[in-house]
């Protein structure tokens, strides 16, 4: 036997069309509460390059909604030293969502090692943690993607090893930096800062 029972127009104007959509079991709080998407990852950051360490392939984009430092890095060059301070910057500030990454590259012919090479030098002389990945020319024509990307937003291209770029956490870059600027530059700290709100 069926039952028909027939609501008053008032009543169903009453209920939020919202109501009638949603999954079994649900509620419209509970549907109200749940976390926005993850951000899109920028154009910036999508690419994938070999791991230093293991070369398995990592995606840039893991590191969406983070302020992001390239460098070019080298073992045999006057700046290596800079590792030391690299890896300091990205350890301070590591938890405010700053993340450094490295890419060595042979393209001034100071980084002749193998990728096993480069990664025990690097951890065991400056005991570096930071992200590096595999071997990669990072100007010209044979540019790694990432580093193509990087010049043509910037309007420039390492003109030596350790040049760095700065990007946002919206994925536009900030900023490029010369060599010569050390990770412990005041005038470039407090551009680190400001993209991560301290400042």
């Amino acid at each position: 036997m069926r039952i028909h029972i027939r609501l008053p127009m008032t009543f169903l104007l009453a209920v939020p069309a919202a109501a009638c959509f949603l999954p079994y079991g649900a509620t419209a709080q509970a549907v109200q509460n749940t976390p926005d998407a993850a951000p899109a990852c920028p154009a910036i950051l999508q690419h994938t390059f070999p791991r230093l360490q293991d070369e398995k392939p990592q995606t840039l984009c893991q590191y969406t909604g983070k302020v992001v430092l390239v460098v070019n890095t080298a073992s045999f060059c006057g700046f290596t030293p800079q590792y030391k301070g690299l890896e300091a910057l990205d350890r301070k500030y590591r938890d405010r969502g700053l993340v450094v990454l490295g890419f060595p590259s042979n393209d001034f012919a100071q980084e002749t090692g193998s990728n096993k090479q480069i990664a025990d030098f690097c951890e065991s002389t400056f005991g570096v943690k930071f992200p590096m990945f595999a071997k990669s020319s990072v100007r010209g024509t044979d540019a790694n993607p990432l580093f193509k990307e990087l010049a043509r937003a910037s309007g420039t291209t390492p003109k030596w090893n350790f040049y760095k770029y700065l990007i946002g956490r919206d994925g536009a870059v900030v900023a490029s930096y010369s060599s010569l600027t050390s990770p412990e530059d005041r005038s470039f700290i407090r551009d680190v800062e400001k993209q991560l709100g301290l400042n």
